[in-house]
């Protein structure tokens, strides 16, 4: 599927059903309503906006000057800045979202710019991959296709094997999910009478 000229389309809802960016029954599973004939990416985005702003992250319409990590995105104190005009990929939001979400609560309102500009390649690379599995959830929470997050130009072209990898419970950077407190395994999920990953215990490390 090449998912980026989806994004250039307009589409009423059973247009939009057909082409397998939203899972489910619009009617029963989406909090979040489409009108008639609006564009998917302006119905990804308000969707996901919604979904980061109702779990405590900032999320506020603006411009960015200068060239950010993801096109449209800027981290500001633990906000997400989102430049409408900038913005190509929507699940770029849940993936920077997931960045603000692992961190600790004392950290959060430090974050910005770049956050693993000034770290060391362990933890940068931890994080990122917290992130990824955070972001993973997410879209499983909304009923999106993972393509909204894992889409086809971003990931260094490994975007397919991360799809691959999760839908088929390969669940990456799962244990250290686990282990900030936001979710649980299988096993901890049973002696926990809960949920398992990708359910979500809470969306934001404390």
């Amino acid at each position: 599927m090449d998912f980026v000229l989806h994004f250039h389309r307009l589409m009423n809802l059973k247009t939009l059903l057909s082409t397998k960016m939203i899972i489910g029954n619009p009617e029963e599973d989406l909090e979040y309503k489409i009108h008639q004939g609006e564009p998917e990416k302006q119905f990804l985005t308000e969707t996901i906006i919604r979904f980061i702003h109702s779990i405590g992250i900032k999320t506020v319409y603006g411009t960015t000057d200068h060239e950010t990590f993801l096109p449209g995105i800027l981290i500001h104190e633990g906000s997400l800045i989102i430049d409408r005009k900038k913005l190509l990929y929507p699940g770029d939001l849940l993936h920077e979202a997931g960045h603000i979400a692992v961190m600790k609560k004392e950290d959060r309102m430090h974050m910005t710019g770049n956050v693993g500009l000034n770290k060391n390649q362990s933890e940068a690379g931890g994080e990122e991959l917290m992130a990824i599995a955070w972001s993973y959830a997410a879209v499983v929470h909304l009923r999106l296709n993972p393509e909204v997050v894992f889409h086809a130009n971003g990931y260094m072209g490994a975007s397919q094997w991360y799809i691959d990898q999760y839908t088929s419970g390969t669940y990456i950077a799962l244990p250290a999910l686990q282990w900030i407190g936001l979710c649980y395994d299988e096993k901890q999920a049973a002696l926990h009478n809960a949920k398992p990953y990708p359910y979500m215990n809470k969306w934001l490390r404390d």
